[in-house]
């Protein structure tokens, strides 16, 4: 049935709308209609939106405007000579878009003009006009990362895992539901950063509610009994309630996580092999940090 209401694109036909015009003038609430139409009753409500007086809807006025709404080209919202100038000077410090929209907003408050989604600024760097506003940077990199064209995700399965310290109980599906919404604060992502020779190391700990994050540096080795005892070290301090879990890759470094949630009663959960993503927040965390030491750096001269 929704087949004859919507097209392809989910948009009202020209009989959705005669249907919705026949349910309104026979006083059907938003919440009937949608159901009869098969969307949601926010959907009702904004088609009504186009007429001041609803019992006053009319099927053709509507879809031609619709229609005509579809046709008109769309300004490009980063067109706007002050709001690309904001956004290049945010970008030319190296912030990273989701940091830009969210400093435009706090420093223009009440100005919506000058607020723009950090998925606008993606399109803007990467696809439209084969990323026009990359070459508007006085950076050399438009991103941390120096890509051209966005990462996508791998779409292959995951490989089983060959890890003898990874059970079934640990592995990231058996994590608890709410690690995902992030509402509950004491959910870690943790992995390690490299330094030169591959002999230093920092364990980067980021908590997936606030983002706080928790370094610790490890100036000669990052063996598994080392990286376990400095994550103990890491957490002792914490209250029981904000340390409930660890989510990390499935690197030998944490062969003895056994021992570590003996010791915190912190549980460890292991992603799947190649998926960076399962653990974005630290993944994130770490490209930040590799801002001030970049890979080379020797983790033995930096001072704690």
């Amino acid at each position: 049935m929704d087949g004859d209401y919507l097209d392809e694109r989910g948009r009202f036909t020209l009989a959705g709308r005669g249907v919705l015009q026949h349910l309104v003038g026979t006083g059907a609430t938003d919440a009937h209609i949608a159901r009869v139409l098969g969307v949601h009753r926010s959907t009702i409500g904004r088609e009504l939106a186009r007429f001041t007086d609803r019992d006053h809807y009319r099927a053709r006025a509507a879809h031609d405007v619709a229609a005509a709404a579809l046709e008109r080209p769309k300004a490009r919202r980063l067109s706007c000579p002050r709001l690309r100038a904001a956004v290049i000077e945010r970008l030319n410090k190296k912030w990273s878009p989701e940091q830009v929209a969210a400093d435009l907003r706090s420093s223009f408050p009440g100005e919506e003009d000058m607020w723009v989604s950090h998925e606008t600024i993606y399109q803007a760097l990467y696809v439209q006009g084969k990323g026009s506003l990359r070459h508007e940077l006085e950076v050399a990199k438009a991103t941390r990362t120096g890509r051209t064209n966005r990462k996508p995700r791998s779409k292959l399965p995951p490989r089983a895992s060959n890890r003898s310290w990874i059970e079934e109980d640990n592995h990231i599906s058996s994590r608890p539901a709410e690690v995902a919404d992030r509402a509950v604060p004491g959910h870690w992502e943790g992995d390690l950063v490299i330094g030169a020779k591959g002999a230093t190391a920092l364990i980067t700990l980021a908590e997936r509610a606030t983002r706080n994050v928790l370094i610790y540096r490890l100036p000669d080795r990052h063996d598994a009994p080392t990286v376990t005892q400095a994550l103990i070290q890491m957490v002792a301090d914490l209250p029981a309630d904000l340390r409930r879990t660890i989510t990390w890759d499935q690197g030998c470094e944490m062969a003895d996580h056994l021992d570590f949630t003996l010791a915190t009663d912190c549980r460890v959960y292991f992603c799947d092999p190649h998926s960076p993503w399962q653990r974005g927040t630290n993944e994130n965390t770490n490209g930040l940090i590799r801002d001030f030491f970049p890979k080379g750096t020797d983790f033995a001269t930096v001072t704690d």
